[in-house]
């Protein structure tokens, strides 16, 4: 387990590192509600995707739902990551990790963008109609546990997801400055 935890914690810092990688910034109000929009405005187009089972149209959807959700959730905490890998890790890190959110909602959304860059950026001969479906319809769960969890988070909460991030970041300031 320890060595899975460093694995991420490595990931984490690497993404510190990136221009358009995890900036810690003021938690955001707006942009948190402007991204449950967003969330919300995908499951709409993924109802109509399904509708007229458009399939690389509903992975698109049911991953963009989940991610703007997820992002509202950054936001929440003040967080940027324009980087989609990251926020995924730093989900796992900050919430799935310490068991605030069911660990099933991260393997979801892995898997779903998974999906989606198979589907968006290859052309795929064979797919498996059913489980798509299954697997997008479930997006809606996911925007909602997430917006769920958000409308119940306590400043304290807050603060302390922004900690943690925070020792990470001084971490890799302290390694930086040991190795000049």
């Amino acid at each position: 387990m320890m060595k899975k935890e460093n694995k991420l914690k490595r990931k984490i810092k690497w993404c510190l590192n990136q221009k358009s990688g995890i900036k810690l910034e003021e938690p955001n109000e707006n942009l948190k509600k402007e991204y449950l929009k967003k969330a919300k405005s995908s499951l709409n187009m993924l109802n109509s995707a399904l509708e007229k089972n458009e399939i690389d149209w509903i992975v698109t959807t049911a991953y963009y739902s989940r991610y703007f959700s997820l992002y509202a959730l950054l936001q929440k905490h003040g967080i940027k990551s324009e980087i989609h890998d990251c926020s995924i890790n730093l989900f796992k890190f900050l919430f799935i990790d310490q068991k605030l959110i069911d660990e099933k909602y991260f393997k979801e959304i892995k898997e779903s963008k998974d999906l989606r860059v198979d589907f968006q950026y290859y052309v795929v001969s064979e797919t498996n109609e059913k489980e798509i479906k299954k697997h997008s319809k479930k997006a809606r769960e996911f925007v909602l546990e997430i917006e769920k969890f958000i409308e119940n988070l306590k400043k304290k909460d807050v603060e302390n997801i922004r900690d943690k991030l925070d020792k990470v970041i001084k971490e890799m300031e302290k390694e930086k400055k040991d190795k000049s």
